[in-house]
């Protein structure tokens, strides 16, 4: 269990949908780009870094965490499937930077959390 106030977790539980929302719209709406340049790999890693950081700390437990984990990963797949039907490219790479991104998310909120609680813990004693 996270040992973060409440008021944390209520809010991460009140921007992880609108988080949500922004993403899909990210990858659904219209492509106005040219010619990929690898930035968009950036983009997708960014996004679901986000998205898994946000979850982790929003549910506030490991175990949970890891199912949301692969939720998202299986949710940015189903995306990329769902853009070659909007007339956008279904990318690999693109998942493969989903994939990343949560994990590294998922690592990184944990991470941030034990130095958070750490930290508390040296303020007690």
């Amino acid at each position: 269990m996270l040992d973060l106030p409440g008021a944390y977790r209520r809010f991460a539980r009140f921007i992880f949908f609108p988080a949500l929302a922004v993403v899909v719209w990210g990858e659904l709406k219209p492509s106005a780009h040219g010619p990929e340049n690898g930035l968009d790999k950036v983009f997708h890693f960014t996004a679901y870094f986000g998205l898994a950081g946000i979850a982790t700390v929003a549910l506030g437990e490991r175990r949970l965490a890891i199912k949301a984990a692969a939720g998202l990963a299986l949710f940015g797949g189903i995306l990329e499937i769902v853009q070659s039907f909007v007339g956008r490219d279904a990318e690999w790479g693109d998942q493969a930077a989903n994939a990343a991104g949560v994990c590294a998310g998922v690592i990184a909120a944990w991470q941030t959390v034990r130095a958070v609680r750490s930290l508390a813990k040296k303020e007690k004693h």
